[in-house]
């Protein structure tokens, strides 16, 4: 894989830091790595321009430091969130040390991508080549995208549009799902993990009825969590895309 300063990705060192941080942790249970082993954590940050000019994205990433990913993650984000909510729950550390290359990235307006005009408006269907030129500027290749809430307007139509390029999509409870009917969703093989909070009454069941559609596809409820339920239960959260990549 080449360095992301390779492909015009501008890295920036994390404050305080003379070098990217690396976090040290002592468990090895990620389904990458092998048993007995350090994983050892490399975090960076910095911004991605996309082939069809603008502003470039802010993003973060972390991936292991001793070893090479062996599956590429793109996390997507809400409406009232960003890529540090990623950081702060300890998603983006956690799929490092499982052996992937996780990448979270600021959507357009949003975050510390304010400067970046949206290719739409919020609650419509963005281009599907809007993500393919993420992946390829990151140079992700076929990706497992993790998609809640706002960013479905995103990933839905990537999905359909440039399936080979999603290894498997993890919807939590996202908009835009009532965009695409049955015979739609049916036609996707990409396997998939739906994972909502049993308190979203709204944006969870009306995703759910949908999304459930997908040929390939598993849920997850996640008891007593609301509308962002990774926040309200990281561990579990965790768990389950763990265990969904796992198996892939």
């Amino acid at each position: 894989m080449q360095h992301l300063s390779e492909v015009g990705v501008s890295k920036i060192t994390l404050p305080g830091k003379t070098k990217p941080n690396r976090v040290s942790s002592s468990t090895s249970s990620g389904f990458c790595k092998k048993k007995g082993s350090m994983s050892a954590v490399k975090l960076t940050e910095g911004h991605v321009p996309l082939a069809s000019g603008g502003a470039p994205l802010f993003y973060r990433q972390a991936e292991p430091a001793d070893a090479e990913a062996k599956l590429s993650v793109l996390l997507l984000h809400g409406i009232r969130f960003s890529s540090e909510n990623w950081l702060a729950i300890g998603t983006l550390e956690t799929l490092a040390k499982a052996g992937c290359r996780a990448v979270a990235i600021d959507l357009p307006g949003l975050g510390k991508s304010k400067a970046a005009v949206a290719p739409a408006a919020v609650g419509e269907l963005a281009p599907g080549d809007f993500l393919k030129q993420v992946l390829e500027a990151l140079q992700l290749g076929p990706a497992v995208v993790i998609s809640p809430s706002l960013s479905g307007m995103y990933s839905l139509p990537f999905l359909f549009q440039h399936g080979c390029l999603v290894r498997a999509y993890i919807p939590v409870a996202p908009i835009c799902t009532d965009k695409f009917t049955a015979e739609q969703y049916s036609s996707v093989q990409t396997p998939a993990l739906i994972v909502y909070g049993d308190q979203d009454t709204q944006m969870g069941e009306v995703s759910l009825s949908n999304l459930k559609n997908l040929a390939n596809h598993k849920v997850v409820v996640m008891k007593g969590a609301g509308h962002p339920c990774y926040l309200d239960n990281p561990a579990e959260w965790h768990k389950a895309v763990l265990e969904f990549l796992q198996n892939l």
